[in-house]
Formats: structure tokens, sequence, C-alpha cells
């Protein structure tokens, strides 16, 4: 009987040492980012000013961009808008409505990567947005005009 319990101790002891998982390095390059959607590496992004560049000769590009956020929808995170040059802004939709962003990321830095397009935002889409956004009803009523800017359809976002 005390060989049985020795042997079977062993064997436990044996188990649990050979069982046990090896631990992967952290990549400490990586602390404090949060990953959303497919998954991205921060890695060559690109600024907004080379984006804008980029997009003098063409109607669409995918591209991997780092801006700023200056606002997200407060609904449910549907959207958020990333900084441009002079006070504008780049609309940021995710990829097949999968994935939605912390609504309280203003002013943090996004990573985005996908698709970005010179695109018209029709009077309904924007005053959607203002709603969205929480704007009061004078600022939704006056919204009166289209406007032509960059939208950006992300497949993965990393916001630090």
């Amino acid at each position: 009987m005390k060989y049985s319990i020795m042997f079977l101790l062993s064997a436990l002891l044996l188990l649990a040492s050979c069982g046990g998982k090896a631990e992967k390095p952290v990549d400490k390059s990586l602390e404090g980012l949060s990953f959303f959607g497919d998954s991205i590496s921060p890695d060559g992004a690109i600024n907004v000013e080379e984006m804008i560049a980029m997009m003098n000769e063409k109607d669409s590009a995918e591209v991997k961009v780092s801006s700023t956020i200056v606002d997200v929808c407060q609904k449910k995170g549907c959207w958020m808008d990333l900084a441009l040059p002079n006070d504008d802004y780049m609309t940021v939709k995710f990829k097949d409505y999968e994935f939605f962003v912390p609504k309280d990321a203003e002013g943090k830095t996004a990573i985005i990567e996908g698709i970005v397009r010179k695109e018209v935002e029709t009077v309904e889409w924007l005053k959607h947005k203002a709603e969205d956004a929480g704007q009061s009803q004078e600022e939704i009523d006056a919204i009166t005009e289209p406007k032509t800017s960059f939208t950006f359809e992300a497949s993965g976002v990393i916001i630090k």
C-alpha cells in the first residue's frame, strides 16, 4: 500500500512537471496598446500628411496610418474621426461592422489599417454622425451641404 501511494504521488509530480507550458516572451513594444478587428502591427504606419500626398493621385488606396482620435460615436463606438491637417478630420468606419472602438478613445492615438477613399459624405450621413456624437439640434440643423472628404474602412485598429 505504501508503495502504491508513493508511485501515485511520483506519477502526479511527473505529469504536473511535464504539463506546464513554456511562457512566451512578452513584446514590450505592445504594452499599453488595445487591438480591435483584424490583428495588425504598429510597424509601417504612415502619418496623415503622407496619406494625403499619396491620395493626390488616387481615389483609393490600401494603407496603414496613424493619427489622433478627435471624435467617437457615443452610441456604440461604431465610427471614429481622426485628425487631419487644418482642423479637418477623416471618418473611420469598421469593416463589415464587425467591431467597435471604446467610446472614450477621444484624444488617444490610433493606428488603422484598411482602405482610404475620397468620398462625398451626404447631408443625411453628416447629420446622423452629428446626432451620434451628441451635438445639439441647432448644430445638426446647420448641416446643409455634403462634404468631400477622406473616409476609411478599417480592418484593424490599434489604440494607444
